[in-house]
């Protein structure tokens, strides 16, 4: 069991049956009444973010996790499949529970699956990955970092980001997987 105490950011728990990650969490002690945790949490089936308060010391199942490396093959409109690099074998996740980390993986990329109670669950992203730009606007003259606006890019995953007016086809760009913004030349 885990009690509200011991929360912590990216920690799961099961409430009603249902498992979440916390998210964000913050312990608040009004001068009147008795305390209670507000907290920010992701139900782990579909992503979905929802706020939920409980009174402190309120105890939950703590879930089990584990992170296993696999290898991304490909998605193919419903599912996405992994294989285990040791093992050989492989797996097909939803495509929908893990849509938001498809759209940087590249075929073939190395990646942590995250295992919840031994079932694969999410995948867990770098902060910040390199890709490719496969397409967008020319760069005129006078496009320079100074200058400041953006245009639209499709890397080689088929994402599709703002990048400065600056990048060309073929560029190699730093991208923040959490914001999917542009952060800087590879």
């Amino acid at each position: 069991m885990i009690s509200t105490n011991q929360f912590r950011n990216g920690n799961h728990i099961e409430v009603e049956g249902t498992i979440f990650k916390i998210l964000e969490f913050q312990h608040v002690k009004p001068g009147k009444g008795g305390a209670f945790v507000r907290t920010k949490l992701r139900r782990v089936r579909d992503g979905a973010v929802i706020d939920r308060t409980f009174r402190a010391g309120e105890k939950f199942r703590s879930i089990r996790t584990e992170v296993r490396r696999m290898q991304f093959l490909y998605h193919d409109g419903d599912d996405a499949h992994f294989m285990d690099s040791e093992s050989y074998e492989q797996l097909t996740i939803p495509e929908r529970t893990i849509a938001g980390a498809l759209r940087w993986i590249k075929d073939s990329d190395d990646v942590e699956l995250l295992y919840i109670d031994d079932e694969p669950a999410d995948v867990q992203l770098p902060s910040a990955l390199e890709l490719r730009v496969q397409q967008t606007e020319p760069g005129v003259r006078g496009d320079t970092a100074s200058g400041g606006g953006t245009k639209p890019a499709v890397l080689e995953t088929g994402a599709k980001i703002q990048v400065p007016l600056f990048i060309d086809t073929g560029e190699v760009v730093r991208v923040d997987t959490r914001s999917g913004e542009y952060v800087s030349r590879a």
